[in-house]
């Protein structure tokens, strides 16, 4: 293991692994890489309390690890999880929900990360006045088609309405997201394609 575990502790940058929001930020010893890696469930060192702890025991929700990764230096680690409830004790999805500005703001993974969130207990329930009830309802092809005319709309702004733009590409992205958790295609899955494409592009 390439971990600089000096001093004992490593910061663990705990991330969503299908929206890439950052979740929490905590500290790990070897025993606790260890047990997170042998479980595939997140273990951590409270600081604290000076004892190992697995994330959920006491509130039950836990996070599922996709995936361990460890910087350049090898002095910090990256857990991408999958988060079953609130990632924060004050029971925010994540611990970074305040900005020192007091303006918020959020990057478009952690907005669309929550739009496919909701899009999928939409879809799961069924509520009654829901629009993604509704467009269900029509069936897939009617889905399918307002993708196609939210991308002309789309085009059409950008074409003669530059400052509509924004607003019509958020449309596309929520239709989008709609026919994607139809057909049970996850946003991460369109990531991995985009990275993927991306590592594969010939070094100039």
């Amino acid at each position: 293991m390439d971990v600089n575990f000096e001093g004992g502790l490593v910061p663990v940058i705990t991330q969503d692994a299908d929206s890439g929001e950052v979740l929490m930020l905590a500290y790990a010893n070897r025993e606790a890489v260890a047990a997170t890696l042998q479980t595939k469930e997140a273990h951590y060192f409270s600081r604290s309390r000076g004892a190992l702890w697995r994330k959920g025991e006491t509130s039950g929700h836990r996070q599922q690890v996709i995936e361990l990764r460890y910087d350049c230096d090898g002095d910090a680690l990256l857990y991408r999880v999958r988060q079953s409830g609130p990632a924060c004790h004050t029971g925010a999805h994540s611990c970074f929900y305040r900005t020192l500005s007091g303006v918020p703001s959020a990057s478009l993974g952690e907005v669309l990360g929550l739009l496919e969130r909701v899009v999928a207990e939409r879809l799961r329930e069924l509520p009654e006045g829901s629009y993604v009830t509704r467009l269900h309802g029509q069936g897939l092809g009617r889905v399918a088609q307002k993708v196609i005319e939210e991308a002309g709309e789309s085009a059409i702004a950008a074409l003669q309405e530059p400052r509509k733009l924004a607003s019509e590409a958020a449309d596309l992205l929520f239709h989008l997201t709609i026919l994607l958790r139809e057909r049970g295609v996850a946003l991460q899955e369109v990531a991995d394609e985009l990275h993927k494409r991306h590592q594969q592009r010939p070094a100039h």
